[in-house]
């Protein structure tokens, strides 16, 4: 198939383009290369190394053959451009990744709230638009977040996007009914993805347009088969407070001596899946598109829970690692439960990579590798979701700021 990834320069984006391609696709990048402006903004890089989009793209083709083209286009701004890329490329399937993916991020300060609503939002709705003014008839895959269900501790299984409810009727009677599971973002990130849902299903009911949404938990990991086959494959690896994943960040302060920057209580049940996994439900997805005029096909995209304590002490065991107790920089529940259905992908064929020693060491060594590369002072999250938390943020979790003497 011809497919477009947007947002392929990025964290998902990136090893998802090399596998489609690597598969047979022709895999066609369409991104603004705003994450790597960020980078420029936060004042810190991808611990690991990563060349320009174009030599990273140049470089699978003098590895594998195989040509990923890739278009500069804004698909939040550039709404003219995109369009006329779509009606002269028409796209059998679209993987849209194109948007702002951090919730700490989103919660700096009011400019970064209203660049990731105006940019998520407007990519996301942007692209719906464009597919039926041209009335194109591609597979649209969105990737969208566990978080748009929240993290409440109501014991019941979260299902894959829809709950059947109960409804009393004028007469008394209950009638049944399939709803959306109820929102309940955590995050203005969160939030732009449960506004997202809405959209999707929107123009699958008014205009039939063909669409998958994956619900999909935090990613930990970063190699692939295909990033490994060349050292400028490799995919970039956050550490940083705003945009490393949780286990991710516990595995580079571990490897760099930090550390572990637990906040709250650790009882923060979240859903994980690796990198490996993340790439090959897209091509599952892919192959199993729901049929026009159908309701949105929602999957689960996780393959394990765990509650961040847990992940700290596994990882302090295999290190040495000190954990550092801190105030927590978000507004949410201090424990949560989280129990998830994810049948759908199983019952396609995924075999889960989980959480192993082998595979930790694995990042370890990435991380060790390129710990010249960290920045010290970037590893704490200092986010805060409200000016009352701020005020009791600890900015300092070494210890290593001067002290006064009075």
């Amino acid at each position: 198939m011809k497919i477009a990834v947007m947002g392929g320069d990025g964290f998902i984006g990136w090893p998802t383009s090399l596998h489609l391609s690597d598969a047979g696709h022709d895999v066609h990048i369409l991104d603004n290369l705003s994450r790597r402006w960020i980078d420029t903004e936060l004042g810190v890089q991808s611990l690991t190394p990563m060349d320009s989009i174009q030599e990273r793209t140049r470089i699978w083709h003098a590895e594998t053959g195989r040509r990923i083209h890739f278009n500069l286009i804004d698909l939040a701004k550039d709404y003219e451009l995109l369009k006329n890329w779509l009606a002269e490329n028409r796209p059998a399937a679209i993987v849209h990744f194109a948007e702002q993916r951090a919730a700490p991020y989103s919660m700096k300060s009011d400019r970064h709230k209203n660049y990731t609503v105006n940019n998520n939002v407007s990519a996301t709705h942007n692209l719906l638009n464009a597919l039926v003014e041209l009335q194109l008839d591609a597979h649209l895959i969105h990737l969208g977040t566990m978080g748009v269900y929240g993290y409440s501790t109501v014991g019941a299984a979260i299902p894959e996007g829809y709950l059947t409810v109960g409804v009393e009727t004028a007469d008394g009677e209950m009638a049944r009914q399939e709803i959306l599971y109820p929102s309940n973002p955590g995050s203005i990130y969160h939030m732009t993805k449960c506004l997202d849902q809405l959209l999707l299903q929107f123009y699958a009911k008014n205009d039939a347009l063909r669409i998958t949404d994956l619900h999909q938990g935090i990613v930990w990991g970063t190699h692939t088969q295909q990033t490994c086959r060349h050292p400028q494959l490799i995919n970039r690896f956050d550490y940083d407070g705003d945009y490393g994943t949780v286990l991710n960040r516990f595995l580079i302060q571990a490897a760099i001596g930090y550390p572990l920057t637990v906040h709250g209580t650790g009882g923060q049940t979240r859903a994980f899946i690796h990198i490996q996994d993340s790439v090959r439900c897209i091509e599952l997805a892919l192959k199993n598109p729901p049929a026009r005029g159908s309701r949105v096909e929602i999957f689960n995209q996780m393959t394990e829970t765990h509650r961040v304590r847990d992940l700290a002490e596994m990882i302090a065991r295999m290190s040495g690692a000190k954990i550092a107790w801190l105030p927590n920089p978000r507004k949410e529940a201090p424990e949560n439960d989280l129990i998830v259905r994810n049948e759908k992908f199983r019952d396609l064929g995924l075999d889960p990579i989980t959480l192993e020693a082998g595979l930790l060491s694995e990042i370890v060594d990435v991380a060790r590798k390129f710990a010249y590369r960290v920045d010290r002072s970037r590893v704490p999250a200092v986010s805060a979701w409200t000016k009352d938390i701020a005020a009791t943020i600890d900015r300092d979790p070494e210890g290593k700021r001067l002290k006064s003497v009075s």
